[in-house]
């Protein structure tokens, strides 16, 4: 199981409607634990069908777009014994894998104390990378550090005001 290293470069929105579940070519169930919720660095457990996956991240640059990200596959198992280690607020989500016009967005429709909201991301080359905006994303929230998951972990959606 090789593990990936790299500068993550994404940009987040809110979604406007369902629409992007007909372009959808792939979904997953997934639930995320963090061992560490530390801004400077989160580490993050992931689990999704047979798979799971270990995740550190590093701090986000000052627009949001950016942050270094280390993430391997570890078995399921694995995963399974460090959420028993994962601090209180599981994240858990559905997510879409919907390609547009020669990108990929990820689409997060996310239960349980985050029900109601529905975010996407897409990952850049560079930053100032310009693409094809689907009609059914919205508002940008890159820079809004409330939509980060660790964040949702800790004050879920549905309880902001």
């Amino acid at each position: 199981m090789a593990s990936k290293s790299s500068l993550e470069i994404e940009r987040k929105f809110l979604v406007t409607s369902a629409d992007y579940r007909d372009q959808a070519v792939d979904k997953q169930d997934m639930i995320q634990g963090f061992l560490s919720r530390d801004p400077r660095r989160t580490v993050r457990v992931r689990l999704a069908g047979d798979q799971a996956w270990l995740t550190i991240k590093g701090m986000s640059s000052a627009d949001g777009t950016s942050r270094f990200e280390w993430e391997k596959p570890i078995t399921k198992d694995h995963g399974l014994a460090l959420m028993e280690l994962a601090l209180p607020g599981r994240i858990q989500k559905s997510r879409f894998t919907v390609h547009h016009n020669g990108f990929c967005f990820e689409v997060d429709e996310f239960k349980g104390e985050n029900q109601g909201l529905i975010l996407a991301e897409i990952e850049l080359t560079h930053a100032q990378q310009s693409f094809d905006r689907p009609q059914w994303l919205g508002q940008e929230v890159t820079q809004d550090p409330r939509y980060y998951n660790a964040q949702l972990s800790l004050q879920p959606f549905t309880q902001w005001e």
